[in-house]
C-alpha cells in the first residue's frame, strides 16, 4: 500500500501543471518584511516577464528566463537560510531575493514549466567549474540526448551548448523522470542517484507540488 501511495504521488506530480501562486503565508511574509516594496516590485516584474515571453520562440524564452533569474543576488546557503545546501522553492527564492546555484536552477526550471516547456526536456546538471572549488548546478535544455544540451547558468548570461562551456566539467544530470551520466557532448548511461540521508530533490518537489511552498 505504501508503495502504491508513493507511485500515485509521483504520477500526480508528473502530470501536475505547475503554477506560481502566492498563498496566505507568502503574503504574510511579504507584508512583514522590511523590504516589502522591493519584493512586490520583483514579483511584479517576474509576472510581467512570463506574460511578455509566453509566445516567444524557444531560444528567446530560455534566454530571457536565464537573464531575469540571474539578476537576483547570489548568496551561499549558510548565510541565506542557516542550513547547508538548502534547496529553496521558486517562491522562497523570489521573495528572499537571493540564493545559490541550486536556487537559480530550480527557479528557472519551474518558470519554464509555466511557459510550456516540457519536463522531459529540462534537466538539472551537477558540474565542476574549472579553477573553482566544489560542485555547481546548472539547468539544461535537451531535445535529443545524443546532442549537447543548452545550458542556463547563473554564472553566464549566454544560453549556449554545453560543448561550448569549456569551463564546465559535467558529472550527472537528473529531472522528475530519470537521471544520466553526462559529458559535454551528450547524455550517456542512465543511472540511479544515491541522495544519501536526505533526498533534497523529492523533498523539493513535494513542497512545491503538494504544499504550495
Amino acid at each position: 500500500m505504501k508503495q502504491l501511495i508513493i507511485l500515485i504521488t509521483l504520477l500526480s506530480n508528473f502530470l501536475f501543471a505547475y503554477e506560481f501562486k502566492l498563498n496566505e503565508k507568502d503574503y504574510k511574509t511579504i507584508n512583514n518584511s522590511s523590504k516589502k516594496s522591493f519584493i512586490e516590485k520583483r514579483l511584479q516584474k517576474y509576472n510581467e516577464l512570463k506574460v511578455k515571453i509566453e509566445n516567444y520562440d524557444l531560444i528567446r524564452k530560455l534566454s530571457h528566463t536565464n537573464t531575469f533569474i540571474n539578476k537576483i543576488l547570489p548568496q551561499f546557503d549558510n548565510k541565506s537560510s542557516g542550513i547547508d545546501d538548502y534547496w529553496a522553492t521558486p517562491k522562497e527564492f523570489l521573495i528572499n531575493g537571493h540564493g545559490d546555484c541550486e536556487d537559480y536552477a530550480i527557479a528557472k526550471y519551474f518558470t519554464l514549466l509555466e511557459l510550456g516547456i516540457k519536463k522531459e526536456n529540462l534537466y538539472f546538471a551537477v558540474v565542476d567549474v574549472k579553477a573553482r572549488n566544489g560542485s555547481h548546478m546548472v539547468l539544461l535544455y535537451s531535445e535529443n540526448k545524443n546532442e549537447s544540451p543548452l545550458v542556463l547558468d547563473n554564472l553566464s548570461s549566454l544560453v549556449i551548448p554545453l560543448t561550448r562551456r569549456v569551463d564546465l566539467i559535467p558529472k550527472f544530470a537528473f529531472n522528475e523522470i530519470d537521471s544520466y551520466y553526462l559529458t559535454n557532448k551528450n547524455f550517456t548511461k542512465k543511472i540511479n542517484l544515491n541522495w544519501g540521508k536526505e533526498n533534497k530533490w523529492e523533498k523539493l518537489l513535494y513542497r512545491v507540488y503538494n504544499l504550495n511552498e
